[in-house]
């Protein structure tokens, strides 16, 4: 039986000298001092609202009900998000209002409490979510992140997450560094997907095909980095399952320093998501969702 008080416990006491995630930057975040992910102790939250924009069992016909936190993990040069997760952008939230978000949300008839980068609030969020199920939350809790994932923070978020949404974004180190910023973004990843799978397995729906727990990974095909697109799908395939849920996404648009790098500083092409779905379809991953593609 998993005791969540004392995995909570462990959790804060990684923020004393920092290794919630595998930077392991080492600052003291319980007292104040920011880490590598310009974060302390403090919760600042971007936004809490319903979403209708995830994927089809996600979102369903009600909506996902997403926290947007502010500040990331990583640094990534094409982020679309990046006034939140780059410019700190956000208000200071108690633990007391994070409880309070979640329960509203359900009460506005969302199939699901969506932590939208959340993995440098992994505490936060297992300490709300205890408190919010002794309140009444009823409905599972995503966690909708990078893929760049501790290990052992995964182990004590157990049985508090029930949908892991984790991106596969890079299949090689330098691709990951040139624009991320971490050298070992593929060594954790791909254990970090291992453990979640371990955790939660394959999607599973209810009735009205809306997602209760299970494993999605996202990709986001980039352009001019196909071979990076394949070897990602080939490690979903062969090492995670045909089985799993994949959601190839082609909505790349230019963003935040993508213009820095000539690849990045274009629209991914109609022939590149083509190729990346035909690899899909070659490696029988069968499960999810492919984008339109003007």
């Amino acid at each position: 039986m998993i005791d969540f008080k004392e995995n909570i416990e462990k959790l804060y006491s990684k923020m004393d000298r920092c290794s919630i995630c595998p930077r392991k930057c080492g600052a003291d975040r319980s007292s104040g001092q920011k880490g590598i992910c310009e974060t302390a102790d403090k919760i600042f939250v971007a936004s809490s609202s319903v979403h209708a924009g995830e994927e089809p069992p996600i979102s369903a016909t009600r909506g996902s009900g997403a926290i947007f936190f502010s500040n990331c993990t990583l640094n990534c040069v094409f982020c679309q998000n990046y006034p939140i997760s780059q410019l700190s952008n956000g208000k200071k939230v108690s633990l007391e209002d994070l409880v309070d978000m979640m329960l509203n949300l359900q009460n506005r008839g969302v199939h699901n409490i969506n932590f939208v980068t959340p993995t440098h609030y992994s505490p936060q969020i297992a300490k709300s979510a205890y408190i919010a199920r002794k309140k009444g939350l009823r409905v599972p809790i995503l966690y909708n992140c990078s893929g760049y994932e501790d290990i052992e923070t995964l182990k004590l978020l157990e049985g508090t997450v029930d949908i892991y949404l984790p991106d596969i974004k890079y299949s090689d180190d330098e691709t990951a560094f040139k624009y991320s910023g971490v050298k070992n973004y593929v060594e954790v990843n791909r254990a970090a997907l291992k453990e979640m799978k371990k955790q939660v397995g394959n999607l599973t729906v209810d009735d009205e095909g809306t997602a209760q727990k299970g494993v999605i990974v996202r990709h986001l095909v980039l352009p001019g980095n196909i071979e990076n697109t394949k070897k990602a799908l080939e490690f979903i395939a062969k090492e995670l399952s045909e089985n799993t849920f994949v959601s190839l996404m082609a909505q790349y648009h230019t963003a935040h320093k993508s213009n820095n790098f000539k690849e990045l500083s274009r629209s991914l092409t109609k022939e590149e998501y083509e190729e990346a779905v035909s690899y899909l379809e070659l490696l029988n991953l069968e499960n999810g969702w492919v984008q339109s593609l003007q």
